[in-house]
């Protein structure tokens, strides 16, 4: 009997869907659409089976709506900025450009093997000039709408590598690359405006039905809204500081008031400006970097004032103000009063510093003999110690009550905070979209003209410098505006940015004059089925999802709020980690497994190898499965029905 070779079938079936476009979106606009994306990947190199699960989700939902009639949009792209591919040029001499180039070759090479429905004329990628020059029109256009702006900030700054850090480049308190802890630096920085648009993110998620509960609860927790107070707090102890202002969740606490804690960048610091002991105290707050992970991790460290603050409800309790770690500038008013029997964070301070402190909240079936003493009570339950408010339901009833109080005497007011914080986009970096800002000798902000654009990085330049490569290009940086010389900026725009538009440029790839076309977008925009790792739930679904509104902002011609109308989170593809006996990470065919054991498989064979947890699939950490050896022997389509069978699409498959 003769065998068939399927192979071959596949490949002619998948020329022949090639040549007769049925990948190909049509232009016919009375027809239904569906705009099926998976998040883009990053050419780093070669594709992995986590990258066939992705893609191969998106296919089937593709092919099936193309066959139930639906004009389908299926394209795909490269999110190909960012600090590996500096990281890899730095390390072997190489061009970013170049390189990312060269990674974007093979990975589409391995993903056409892979059969997809894809339409390659859809193709982009954000380290292209006419990809990132509208990106540049846009900062821009967000710019007049004072969406955008400049103002000093802390960041996580790396000593060694002498750059910024983004919070998820810090892992321990530590840069991911040098490994040093990171510190805290004060720079000029760019910010997109996104707090302004914190409530209409929240109410937002009510209408994504299409969307995981899981991520909408993670976006709503990111966004954080909470009901407070804001309470004035007498000072004694210098007749220029009245009060300090600080907002509070639990106001209904106050009578367990121990301390008043202020960020070192408080305005009260002026008056400590020539203490040796601040100036010393301050510089060791600025070893601990800026993410919340730091600081809680970072041990809890106050410096005493000379001044006193009064309780504003018992105005006999009198407690110190201190200089303290773990305490802010951006977040409420730099202050928080401490109450340790309800906030473990401030009762490990308050046994640090030997403070007193009062219990005020008891379970509802203990009496009043209950009391803190080495972990903070902060469950529900009821109010006693505290005169005029004790017996009241805690939070239900307490927290309204005092707030009343607060309002009558005038000391505090009713307030809604917001948790998420406008979003810093500078990166001392080259391998990035150049920000099209100028300065004048006055240093003052000078926009480059629209028939500028783009400003394209310059090539071939030494990238072995400490810092951002940018700030030592003279020629590139120097640009007349108005008649003025003026000097380029330097950092380069986080490359969330470019991820927050590209499913805008899908619509009108190939439009020179504009992003996007409006018509194209009224179309296809929102994008029906958005596929990709929970991994991204919180920052780029929500840049993206600001990034539309920003747009809209002040717009006549409104189009699409929500970018993603249905959201799919797949699940991970794991395989096992390994490494030498040096800790060197390797991959799993760079091992051999022997009675149970696992060694090394060349150079030293009896060199055994340090078996780790199962890991979703990384580069980094190099276990990872290359798809093309099983598309090669037994054909993509095997391949894409067994990633698909092996496990449900939503959860995670061990390989």
């Amino acid at each position: 009997m003769e065998r068939y070779n399927f192979k071959n079938i596949e490949i002619k079936w998948q020329k022949h869907w090639e040549k007769n476009n049925f990948f190909k979106a049509t232009k016919d606009k009375n027809k239904r659409k569906f705009y099926c994306l998976e998040m883009f990947p990053y050419p780093s190199g070669r594709i992995h089976m986590g990258h066939v699960r992705n893609y191969t989700i998106g296919d089937v939902l593709a092919r099936a709506k193309f066959m139930q009639g639906f004009n389908v949009l299926h394209p795909m792209g490269w999110d190909s900025f960012g600090m590996p591919a500096e990281n890899a040029a730095r390390q072997n001499n190489l061009d970013p450009k170049d390189w990312t180039e060269k990674n974007i070759s093979i990975m589409k090479s391995q993903l056409k093997k892979l059969g997809l429905s894809i339409d390659w004329d859809k193709e982009i990628s954000t380290c292209s000039d006419d990809y990132y020059k509208h990106q540049q029109k846009f900062f821009l256009e967000l710019y007049d709408k004072e969406l955008v702006y400049r103002k000093e900030s802390y960041v996580n700054w790396d000593p060694v590598d002498e750059t910024v850090l983004a919070n998820e480049q810090v892992i321990d308190g530590k840069g991911w690359r040098s490994g040093v802890p990171v510190e805290k630096k004060k720079l000029n920085q760019w910010f997109f405006n996104i707090s302004k648009f914190s409530d209409d993110l929240l109410k937002g998620l009510e209408d994504l039905d299409n969307w995981p509960e899981k991520v909408k609860t993670m976006q709503k927790n990111w966004i954080g809204k909470s009901f407070g107070c804001e309470i004035d707090f007498e000072i004694d102890g210098n007749k220029e500081v009245d009060i300090i202002k600080c907002f509070t969740t639990r106001p209904d606490t106050l009578f367990g008031f121990s301390f008043l804690a202020v960020s070192v960048d408080h305005p009260i610091s002026k008056f400590y400006e020539n203490d040796k002991d601040f100036l010393k105290f301050k510089n060791e707050c600025s070893k601990i970097g800026t993410t919340e992970e730091s600081i809680a991790q970072a041990d809890k460290l106050g410096f005493k004032t000379n001044l006193t603050a009064i309780n504003p409800l018992d105005k006999k309790n009198k407690v110190p103000v201190y200089f303290a770690n773990f305490v802010l500038m951006d977040y409420g008013f730099g202050a928080v009063f401490g109450c340790p029997a309800h906030d473990q964070r401030d009762l490990d301070f308050a046994l640090k510093y030997n403070l007193k402190f009062r219990t005020v909240v008891k379970p509802n079936d203990e009496n009043e003999n209950f009391k803190v003493t080495n972990e903070a009570f902060t469950e529900s339950g009821v109010l006693f110690n505290s005169d005029f408010l004790n017996g009241l339901k805690v939070p239900d009833e307490s927290i309204n009550k005092t707030i009343e109080i607060l309002e009558e005497k005038k000391i505090g007011k009713k307030k809604i905070n917001f948790r998420l914080k406008d979003w810093g986009v500078s990166r001392q970096r080259y391998w990035g979209c150049p920000i099209p800002i100028a300065y004048n000798s006055k240093n003052q902000i000078k926009k480059v003209p629209y028939e500028r654009l783009p400003i394209l990085l310059p090539r071939k330049i030494n990238l072995k410098t400490k810092g951002n490569p940018l700030n030592f290009q003279e020629d590139w940086k120097k640009i007349k505006i108005d008649g003025e010389t003026c000097t380029l900026e330097t950092d380069t725009l986080d490359t969330f940015v470019d991820s927050s538009w590209y499913f805008l440029r899908f619509c009108s790839p190939r439009n020179e004059n504009d992003g996007f076309d409006l018509d194209d977008v009224n179309y296809w925009m929102p994008v029906d089925q958005y596929i990709g790792g929970v991994e991204h739930a919180i920052l780029h679904l929500l840049y993206s999802r600001f990034f539309l509104r920003a747009l809209n902002y002040k717009n006549k011609k409104i189009f699409a709020t929500e970018p993603f109308d249905g959201l799919f989170t797949q699940g991970m593809v794991c395989h096992e980690t390994y490494k030498d006996s040096a800790g060197n990470w390797l991959s799993p065919d760079e091992v051999v497994s022997e009675d149970g054991r696992i060694f090394v498989k060349k150079d030293n064979p009896n060199e055994q190898v340090s078996v780790g947890p199962i890991e979703s699939m990384s580069k980094s950490k190099r276990n990872t499965i290359d798809p093309e050896r099983m598309i090669k022997n037994y054909g993509a389509d095997s391949v894409r029905l067994f990633i698909l069978s092996d496990s449900p699409p939503e959860k995670d498959v061990q390989w």
